[in-house]
């Protein structure tokens, strides 16, 4: 998992500097219209609006463009569209599990580009339920490590708030929790003055399919692919891999 971790994280970092910043740009402000047309548009009292608030003005994301995606989910603009979430599962090579999540407006289009982008890079996808028991539901929380953080102080902080456990990947700190204490946990920091990148429940697998350096890369083409897909929000997979196959990859 810790591997999974560190490349999601890298994968992050170097999403918002590249050329696909507008891409990413466009899933944040998703994110920010879904959660204003669930829970309301007062980030206060909508925890999911106010983390994905958060992590768009990480991101750079110019806060015009999230007050209008706020108040298009609340109903107070229009434009807004009948976004839905789809999951889908398959398998990537190496027989890595793969879990698809979508948020979309056109259902057949989702599909279609999810189905192209798995028969294209080596990947097949599979029935419903088939995949989806090697994850579990889980907040996560991403709190950057400058070096002044230890690892304890970290653990100290969001103990009592419902965390799990706190993992050293390098150049950040994942915090691990149930998905309902996301919040808890989140605020914890908040209190303990710790600044966070990212909080979001996101999919973590129980079990990890170890890579080496080829399965890695068609592992990491194939999400590649995927989250290339406009309607492709996040893709969890439950591959490890080494640091030294991390660096021989790039």
């Amino acid at each position: 998992m810790s591997g999974h971790s560190k490349w999601a994280t890298t994968k992050h970092k170097k999403a918002v500097i590249d050329a696909r910043r507008g891409k990413l740009f466009a899933k944040l402000i998703k994110n920010v219209e879904v959660a204003a047309r669930t829970g309301g548009g007062d980030p206060t009292g909508n925890p999911t609006l106010y983390d994905a608030i958060q992590k768009a003005k990480k991101s750079s994301v110019p806060n015009d463009n999230i007050d209008r995606a706020v108040k298009r989910g609340a109903g107070l603009e229009a434009g807004g569209a009948d976004w839905q979430t789809i999951m889908y599962e398959g398998y990537a090579p190496g027989g890595v599990a793969i879990l698809i999540e979508c948020l979309t407006d056109n259902r057949n289009r989702a599909a279609s580009e999810v189905r192209t982008a798995m028969t294209r890079n080596g990947g097949s996808m599979a029935d419903a339920g088939s995949v989806a028991y090697l994850f579990n539901r889980k907040g996560v929380v991403i709190v950057p490590n400058p070096g002044k953080l230890s690892e304890d102080e970290v653990l100290i902080a969001v103990l009592d708030a419902g965390a799990e456990e706190v993992n050293d990947l390098g150049e950040a700190f994942e915090v691990v929790s149930e998905a309902a204490d996301l919040v808890g946990v989140r605020t914890a920091l908040q209190d303990a003055g710790i600044d966070y990148e990212s909080a979001e429940a996101s999919f973590l697998p129980s079990m990890s399919v170890p890579l080496d350096e080829d399965g890695a890369r068609k592992v990491f083409r194939l999400m590649d692919a995927l989250e290339d897909c406009d309607d492709v929000q996040n893709v969890y997979a439950n591959f490890d891999v080494s640091d030294e196959v991390m660096q021989k990859v790039g």
